[in-house]
């Protein structure tokens, strides 16, 4: 869009003005601390480095604990209710995210997010894992837009960083605690203990429960597995040694039980129209139905949907100072091991008994030396390495594998190892022309390499019946291996304008690397009958130019603004495909371009009363893509809305503190978000699902005791009990993933 590239570069010209007041950007963690207290600011760390969030050149949402505790988000998935152009849905067993339209849908080992998930800074490249309890956190910053120059791998669409409390050299304790419908429970314990000045450890429990979201002959069943059953676990330790040293060590276990993504999956019916579904190049026709009548299960599950998944995790990140340097050390080790059986759903009406198990490992390491604190030109150089591997097999009983290949009683994907290496080297340097204005460039080069060796087999429980002779045989391997390249790069502005605030723009590039399909090149293994241009796909590319401001009018009323433009090129796409046999097939959609506006307010006329307004508009489409050229040239996605890309999306809070005289306080929060329609791409069909406008409000009652002791809470979700679809496709897996119905409860929590 020619109007805001425009808007961007002029930003850079106007703001090219001499202006010599006071620098009021924080320039350490102890400055931002102070000034954080004495404005109701926020301190993130989405630049690398302890900043103010007013202060911070970035279109970001910070969503401290304490928040996140009263607006009842408890994992990824709800994040979608408390910051703007996100969605967080789930896809099979995983998380898919989708920030500005910009997403993913590739879940599988080979496969990667465009939108990085962290953990205390951390990458977690399964997008399984990405589903972990949210619990004594700190905050979670949501980073829009490419972040390739500081955070590198996979941050295409931008970067979700979820922060835990760290330890202090205090004492402190905490229980908390909350039930509600769908028999749901969650449950947090902490302690925090000072082992020596400056150092401290800290522990924290967690435990979650909830039942399906379907329902069968109108309740919740009870012969199935919760949808969801999570206990976790996390150890830290760290603080200060001497006037130097900064460290933090922090490990993690979880171990996730219940039917998993089987928990929230309908048939299509219940949305649609059936006669229009099907049908190559039309979109189906979307009913309204009662929340009822969407939640009920038409075809109930016969064979058991068991997750139980475990995950292990430890980390450290080591900061010296040596005075004109400040060297930072990040690292990690992960391992997910994954065991579930489950119920699949074929063609939305043979039920067909499945098992996935496998290891996940990734270990990452990030040297990062800043320099130039409170000199005119400061910044940051680094290097990374990431690593991972996985192996595991998924494997489908009868009657999806006799259809295969006749008699055949498995028809199965074992993998391994599949590995993924990546190198990166980057910089950014800021140079403040004058105290108020500074001007920030970044670049950052990549080297990705992608391997894996496997097959495509078919089980056979009588030999005699076998097509090789074999209780094993295999119809295809899958080999390949491929390593990709690229620099990208950032360049920006930002000048903090006496009495308003931030005003900043910049231009920023981000990258995915390519990857590569099922199968093998003609002649390099057995059933090997792919080109290499079959095999592979290409990197996915965006350059984002932006424009924003911060400002702080006054104590009582804040605005944040935020235009951008996207070029997306070669955008990867996937669908799962029958022929010749049952697969997924990743390829690239040619270009796509999104245009946006993000508007945010607060306005808070007194001590007790507090309104939050936001709006965005989004305008993503594909630019170019005809999906089939040989059997539909003439059809394009041209125009086509990107998923989960609603154009309009208006969002309010409200709150009012009532607080009485023994230093307690009641207060009420009411908010609620307004969408526009949205889609769901379907490539077996050519067409797109659409989900139409809905509205969704949540409240909250909270009494809290003098000094915070203790509060109880009351809390609805989704008061209009609106069911929306998080997923939806024909085909072999057909059938819809729906979110959360109406949910209501009490939670509760004390301090020691």
């Amino acid at each position: 869009m020619k109007l805001i590239r425009t808007a961007c570069l002029a930003s850079v010209f106007t703001l090219a003005v001499p202006a010599y007041a006071q620098d009021a950007q924080t320039t350490g963690a102890q400055d931002a601390a102070a000034a954080a207290a004495s404005t109701g600011d926020i301190i993130v760390t989405a630049t690398r480095q302890s900043t103010l969030l007013s202060k911070t050149p970035i279109t970001l949402s910070a969503i401290s604990g304490d928040q996140l505790k009263s607006a009842g988000v408890t994992d990824a998935r709800a994040l979608s209710m408390a910051v703007p152009n996100l969605a967080l849905t789930e896809s099979g067993d995983a998380v898919r995210i989708s920030i500005r339209g910009v997403t993913s849908t590739d879940t599988t080992e080979k496969g990667d997010p465009s939108a990085a998930f962290l953990l205390d800074g951390i990458y977690i490249a399964r997008p399984s894992d990405a589903l972990g309890s949210f619990y004594d956190v700190e905050r979670v910053e949501v980073l829009r837009g490419p972040q390739g120059t500081l955070y590198g791998r996979n941050t295409t669409a931008g970067v979700i960083n979820v922060i835990s409390a760290k330890p202090k050299d205090e004492f402190a304790a905490s229980l908390d605690g909350s039930y509600g419908s769908l028999n749901t429970v969650d449950t947090t314990g902490m302690i925090n203990l000072r082992v020596a000045d400056g150092l401290g450890v800290r522990a924290a429990v967690n435990y979650q429960r909830q039942d399906t979201f379907y329902t069968v002959n109108g309740t919740s069943p009870t012969s199935v597995n919760p949808f969801r059953e999570t206990l976790s676990a996390r150890l830290s330790f760290g603080g200060k040694l001497g006037d130097n040293l900064t460290f933090v060590v922090r490990g993690d276990y979880s171990n996730t039980k219940g039917s998993g993504s089987n928990g929230n999956l309908v048939t299509l019916d219940r949305f649609y129209d059936t006669s229009t579904v099907g049908i190559k190049t039309v979109n189906p026709v979307y009913v309204d139905h009662p929340a009822n009548y969407e939640r009920l299960l038409t075809v109930a599950p016969i064979y058991p949907s068991q997750r139980n998944n475990k995950n292990y995790g430890i980390m450290g990140e080591f900061t010296y100072d040596f005075g004109p340097v400040q060297l930072t050390y990040l690292g990690a080790y992960r391992k997910t091991d994954r065991d579930d059986t489950r119920n699949l759903l074929l063609f939305s009406a043979l039920n067909n008994p499945a098992f996935f198990f496998g290891t996940f490992k990734q270990d990452s390491h990030e040297l990062r030396l800043a320099f130039g604190q409170g000199s005119r030109l400061h910044g940051q150089v680094g290097g990374y390495y990431f690593h991972e591997k996985s192996s595991l097999e998924f494997n489908l009983g009868a009657p999806l594998s006799s259809i295969v290949v006749p008699n055949a009683t498995g028809f199965a994907f074992p993998q391994g190892p599949t590995v993924s290496k990546s190198k990166a080297a980057f910089g950014q340097l800021t140079f403040d022309i004058t105290p108020a204005l500074h001007i920030t460039g970044g670049i950052r080069y990549t080297n990705d390499f992608k391997s894996r060796n496997g097959a495509t087999v078919v089980d056979f429980a009588d030999v005699t019946k076998s097509i090789c002779g074999k209780a094993r045989c295999v119809l295809n391997e899958n080999v390949a291996a491929r390593t990709f390249n690229k620099t990208i790069w950032k360049v920006g502005v930002d000048y903090d304008a006496p009495g308003l605030g931030l005003i900043y723009a910049a231009v920023s590039t981000g990258y995915k690397a390519g990857g590569f399909n099922d199968g093998c090149v003609t002649g390099a293994g057995v059933g090997c009958a792919l080109t290499p241009a079959a095999l592979y796909y290409n990197p996915e590319t965006l350059t984002n130019y932006e424009a924003g401001v911060k400002f702080r009018i006054s104590p009582a009323f804040r605005f944040n603004a935020a235009v951008f433009h996207y070029d997306y090129d070669s955008l990867q796409v996937s669908q799962v495909v029958t022929v010749p046999i049952p697969a997924t097939l990743i390829s690239n959609a040619a270009k796509a371009k999104v245009d946006g506006v993000e508007l945010e307010a607060t306005l808070k006329p007194s001590d007790t009363f507090t309104v939050d307004l936001g709006y965005t508009y989004t305008n993503a489409r594909y630019a170019n893509f005809v999906p089939d050229a040989v059997n539909f040239p003439n059809f394009s996605f041209k125009g086509a809305a990107l998923d989960h890309a609603p154009k309009n999306v208006v969002t309010g809070a409200v709150t009012k503190t009532i607080p009485l005289g023994d230093g307690s306080r009641f207060e009420a929060t009411l908010r609620s978000r307004l969408s526009s329609e949205y889609y769901i791409i379907d490539l077996n069909n050519l067409s797109q699902f659409r989900q139409p406008s809905f509205t969704k409000t949540d409240a909250t009652i909270t009494y809290t005791a003098p000094h915070d002791r203790f509060y109880v809470q009351g809390f609805v979700k989704n008061i209009e009990n609106k069911i929306t679809i998080a997923n939806a496709a024909t085909g072999l897996g057909a059938g819809v993933t729906i979110e959360a119905p109406r949910q209501y409860g009490v939670r509760a929590g004390l301090k020691f």
